[in-house]
């Protein structure tokens, strides 16, 4: 059976989504190839002859190419079924469906895929799998990158003093065992997370270290959903290759619980700890259920700092909570904690998506609040009570996007976001000083973003022409 996987983005990252199954693939003897619509065009890459075109989406971005390239692929190779797969695929069966996709396989997916292909060779796929959720541990094997294109081709680690680094990207688990409302995993995986076996983790950042990496940037949801799986794993990397840095996405709530394992983190060759800190407000906080406080995040910081490890956070920083007050707060508050050079300035622009069926939905009153799922935006539409907030977020969003394209430093863009906040507060918006704006820290040179509906600018590269109206 000759199948191509499609990956249609996942922030820079050489997906583990396609690499895993395609070596389960292979070794259940189909023909398999590879196409990442991020760097490669969707007709050289695709064979017309095949019987099965399976499209990973792990991400709200990525869900929405897939949905504009499926008219080509159809006609590219007509006689295809078609499967998508992946964390946003079971929440969009119902479009998807509708567009001609036989195939919706998501959590765990590679056994889904496994019985899919049986299933064809047999003769008894009625064009559907049940249950579209897959929630079986997976004999995970070494995935096979060699038909993906080159580490150095995705993102890459961009050093405070402006060398760069090739990036791997691996995973110890997957799921997660946290119940953030707004987190587009807690719908599919509810509270479970699974885990990558050690020596199948340590054995595919082997290869990819001998594919040129000189960092890996580790995507689990969070790092520390098994924390003795990964420090060993953090261990045996750092015996192996000593001079390989790394990075993680940890909660800040792991970080305060767990400082001895943060200064051993940094010891072993980390750079880096993305948190997903989302407000810097107890109210919104304890509607997103992130389970940590500002106080936390302070605390965290004090932590990181004493490691010799940077934070890298990460915001939401308009909900249909949030006030001019609250934004005005989150600028005040970073500019305070001199992380301006730390935080990405998209984060500050990112308006919460409400996808189906996420946990935002079980919180009280929301029903007034939140609009009927919309199949154009992948999600539920709101509005904030005041709309000055959403004028604000599009006023923010459109400077944030020009002043990067126009290459200005992020102290520079966050001065412009700060006086959009306070653009209707003529003498009263207090002065902004930039002298405390934090050191540079190591970064990827493609922002890392979640929970957010994406914007036209994050979508064009894809030479897609799709609607953000």
């Amino acid at each position: 059976m000759n199948i191509t996987l499609i990956n249609p983005y996942e922030l820079g990252r050489q997906p583990f989504g396609l690499a895993e199954p395609a070596a389960l693939l292979e070794q259940a003897g189909c023909t398999v190839s590879c196409c990442d619509l991020s760097i490669q065009q969707l007709e050289p890459c695709i064979d017309s002859d095949a019987d099965v075109i399976a499209i990973y989406i792990a991400m709200h971005t990525a869900t929405r190419i897939a949905i504009e390239a499926l008219p080509e692929i159809q006609k590219i190779a007509p006689g295809a079924k078609l499967c998508v797969y992946g964390l946003y695929a079971p929440m969009n069966a119902k479009l998807f469906r509708s567009l001609g996709v036989q195939f919706i396989i998501g959590g765990e997916f590679e056994n889904g895929l496994l019985e899919m292909v049986e299933q064809l060779r047999t003769g008894q796929a009625a064009g559907d799998l049940a249950p579209l959720i897959r929630m079986e541990n997976t004999a995970f094997i070494l995935p096979d990158r060699s038909k993906l294109p080159a580490l150095s081709q995705y993102a890459g680690l961009i050093m405070p003093d402006g060398t760069r680094k090739t990036v791997g990207f691996a995973e110890t688990t997957r799921g997660c065992k946290y119940f953030c409302r707004h987190c587009p995993v807690v719908p599919v995986y509810e509270g479970r997370f699974f885990v990558i076996p050690a020596d199948i983790v340590l054995a595919d950042i082997r290869a990819q270290v001998a594919a040129g990496a000189e960092h890996i940037s580790f995507g689990d949801p969070d790092f520390f959903n098994g924390p003795g799986h990964a420090m060993r794993i953090v261990r045996a990397m750092h015996d192996e290759f000593p001079q390989l840095s790394f990075d993680a996405t940890i909660k800040i709530e792991h970080i305060v619980k767990y400082p001895d394992k943060i200064h051993e983190l940094a010891a072993s060759g980390c750079l880096f700890i993305l948190a997903a800190v989302e407000a810097v407000d107890d109210d919104i906080l304890l509607k997103l259920d992130k389970g940590h406080t500002r106080a936390d995040l302070h605390t965290a910081l004090e932590l990181m700092q004493a490691a010799g490890l940077a934070l890298a956070p990460t915001f939401v920083a308009f909900t249909p909570w949030t006030t001019l007050d609250n934004y005005r707060e989150l600028l005040q508050h970073i500019a305070d904690l001199q992380l301006i050079e730390a935080v990405a300035p998209v984060q500050l622009s990112i308006r919460l998506l409400i996808p189906a069926g996420s946990h935002i939905l079980k919180l009280p009153g929301m029903a007034a609040q939140v609009g009927r799922f919309d199949p154009q935006l992948l999600g539920h539409p709101w509005r904030n009570s005041d709309p000055r907030v959403d004028a604000l977020q599009q006023s923010v969003q459109e400077w944030v996007t020009q002043a990067e394209a126009d290459g200005m430093s992020r102290p520079d863009i966050f001065q412009g976001i700060y006086q959009r906040a306070w653009s209707d507060a003529g003498s009263g918006a207090p002065e902004l000083t930039l002298d405390g704006t934090g050191k540079p820290i190591p970064r990827l040179s493609e922002n890392w973003y979640c929970c957010a509906e994406p914007t036209c600018e994050q979508l064009a590269p894809f030479q897609l022409t799709i609607d953000c109206s």
